[in-house]
């Protein structure tokens, strides 16, 4: 299903807001598209840009004074950027389908009605005696004693959730949590002896949690996918898109990554091959390996199982982001070298700075990191299942790639993207390092958002699809 937006929000900057759905239609991809100007030249390829790990549109379209997609629109490029699942303005399907049906009153009725009879019927529960430690049981249990058939029928699909979970998962860190929330929960329902006051404190206590349970299962389900999803459901479906809304004569677009965006990029190429519908790509501060250079998620990412080492789900990249702020921009600079592998010291307008630190970044599930975690160990990222290196299959490819390095890029240092771009074909790949003259020097974002972008790396980027834009 595809849908074009005749009203869009005012978070979408862009001239129109699209909709592509992937998985299954449970999630809907925002497209931002930038119409070109009509009195620039006519282009062959519409342009596609993709954003790092767990970021929104924002990076390409910060400020009018450091806008790549402003820039390229205006220059006659059919420009669109997109927001891959659960970033920016890209919707899931059954939340949305949610809101639109809820009633606050019947719902607030319901759990009311619920709880009293919880209470009522709670010493007969608690008389069965039988084993309640998994989750699935006890969502099996609670959707016995529920009369409402609505509310049934969400115990119910607990239950169907928890089984599929528990059976698919070999995660100990995901099964521990669900563990610990079913005895939790069990602990509750087998208390015995209970006072008319403790009931009510039982049913606070049984519906809070319930309530925790219900989230961390929508948690997990909501955040399930890894990079291979980005690479074989997003990006394609998107491309297929613009495909076919701008007609390229050629079928092909023109692609720009940064950071996890350019990965892509090259994931695709090797991938795909010349099936990957990309005519040339420019990567911005990426690389299929930084095992052998001295990036700063080195430091900053664990090389173990996120899920165990953070023993969550999810990590909320922007809320933490948002609170180390405060340590990294004032006195007494606390956290300011946290700042650098952002941008380098005064190459960012510092409301501009603020407003990307502050809603640019999103929640990344800790299944993406630990396949991106491969990027780190020898040989380079890796698919889901360990059986393709993304790296060796580069050499094949016919496609054109420029890529760039900020000289001052903490996360991904020249010396990573040099080692990705010298496995394509010679002919193929261009590499350029920006910064180091004139006292400028440039951090992670500043290819992008930084003042002095749109008139040193923009300019480099138009002269290379300018170069590239021509049908074969």
């Amino acid at each position: 299903m595809v849908e074009f937006l005749k009203e869009k929000p005012d978070t979408c900057t862009g001239d129109e807001l699209h909709y592509v759905s992937v998985a299954g239609g449970k999630w809907k991809l925002a497209l931002w598209r930038y119409l070109p100007v009509r009195s620039a030249p006519a282009r062959n390829h519409p342009l596609l840009l993709l954003s790092g790990v767990a970021t929104n549109a924002l990076g390409f379209d910060l400020d009018p004074s450091v806008s790549f997609a402003r820039y390229m629109s205006s220059n006659g490029f059919d420009t669109w950027i997109l927001e891959m699942r659960a970033a920016g303005l890209s919707k899931n399907e059954e939340e949305e389908e949610q809101l639109k049906t809820s009633d606050p009153k019947k719902t607030a009725s319901q759990l009311s009605s619920t709880v009293v009879e919880l209470a009522e019927k709670l010493r007969a529960v608690v008389n069965e005696g039988q084993s309640r430690v998994l989750s699935a049981r006890l969502a099996e249990q609670l959707s016995s004693i529920l009369e409402d058939a609505q509310l049934s029928h969400r115990y119910q699909e607990i239950k169907d959730r928890l089984v599929k979970l528990l059976e698919e998962r070999k995660n100990a860190a995901f099964t521990s949590q669900l563990i610990d929330l079913s005895n939790r929960l069990t602990r509750l329902l087998e208390e015995t002896q209970v006072s008319v006051s403790r009931v009510r404190d039982l049913q606070s206590r049984l519906t809070s949690t319930v309530d925790e349970f219900q989230k961390f299962l929508d948690l997990i389900v909501k955040y399930d996918w890894d990079f291979d999803h980005y690479l074989e459901e997003d990006v394609p479906a998107a491309i297929e898109y613009v495909r076919n809304k701008c007609n390229p004569k050629d079928g092909k677009l023109l692609g720009v990554g940064h950071s996890m965006g350019g990965i892509i990029l090259y994931a695709l190429l090797a991938s795909k091959g010349k099936d990957s519908g990309i005519a040339a790509a420019v990567t911005l501060a990426s690389s299929l390996d930084y095992s052998a250079s001295n990036s700063s998620l080195h430091m900053l990412l664990p090389l173990a199982d996120p899920a165990q080492v953070l023993n969550v789900p999810v990590v909320p990249l922007g809320a933490i982001m948002q609170a180390v702020y405060p340590l990294v921009c004032r006195p007494p600079y606390a956290l300011a070298w946290l700042g650098y592998n952002v941008s380098a010291s005064g190459m960012m307008d510092p409301d501009l700075y603020k407003k990307l630190v502050y809603n640019n970044f999103c929640t990344v599930p800790a299944k993406l990191l630990l396949q991106l975690r491969t990027a780190f160990q020898r040989g380079g990222l890796k698919s889901r299942d360990g059986n393709v290196t993304y790296k060796n299959l580069l050499s094949k490819s016919e496609v054109p790639v420029y890529a760039i390095a900020g000289d001052a890029d903490l996360i991904c240092p020249p010396s990573a993207v040099i080692d990705t771009v010298c496995t394509l074909p010679t002919e193929r790949g261009k590499y350029e390092v920006f910064g180091g003259q004139h006292n400028r020097h440039y951090g992670h974002y500043d290819l992008l958002v930084s003042r002095t972008a749109k008139t040193e790396v923009f300019p480099a980027i138009l002269k290379f699809f300018e170069k590239h834009d021509m049908l074969q």
